[in-house]
């Protein structure tokens, strides 16, 4: 129980601290962040919002909020499905690849600072093995940075 208890509070602290950083940096929470993360990895940097949704773990109604903040700023663009008028997808913008790239010096910078740097190089290794087992997925050392 104790590495459950250990894990459920690091992340609470990381993602606390990494969440203030982003945000007084850059104005973008770290969902926000995840989410311009994602479109500027998908084929023509957009997805379907329902997917979207599905890959940050948010509800319906919790993306259609954070994706009418994002286009607020300008970051995202809503666009309709040529073939099926209930779909609509999400699509980064130049403005929002841009305050991704500014953002992901910041956020990367407080991965090292605030986690990274308390671990040796294998210890991390390691760590990301075994974590990798709780989902499934490949240990990915690049999946904070926008490509």
């Amino acid at each position: 129980m104790s590495a459950w208890v250990g894990l459920l509070r690091g992340h609470a602290a990381l993602t606390r601290a990494l969440n203030a950083d982003l945000v007084a940096d850059h104005g973008l929470t770290l969902n926000d962040y995840e989410v311009l993360l994602r479109l500027s990895r998908a084929p023509e940097r957009k997805m379907r919002r329902v997917d979207l949704a599905e890959q940050v773990l948010l509800t319906a109604s919790g993306i259609t909020r954070l994706l009418d903040g994002l286009q607020a700023s300008g970051y995202v663009d809503k666009a309709a499905c040529s073939s099926d008028a209930r779909v609509t997808y999400a699509v980064l913008t130049e403005a929002g690849l841009e305050k991704l790239r500014s953002a992901a010096v910041v956020h990367v910078a407080g991965i090292h600072a605030k986690f990274a740097e308390h671990y040796s190089d294998v210890e991390l290794a390691t760590l990301a093995e075994l974590l990798s087992r709780l989902d499934g997925s490949e240990p990915d050392g690049e999946a904070c940075k926008p490509e």
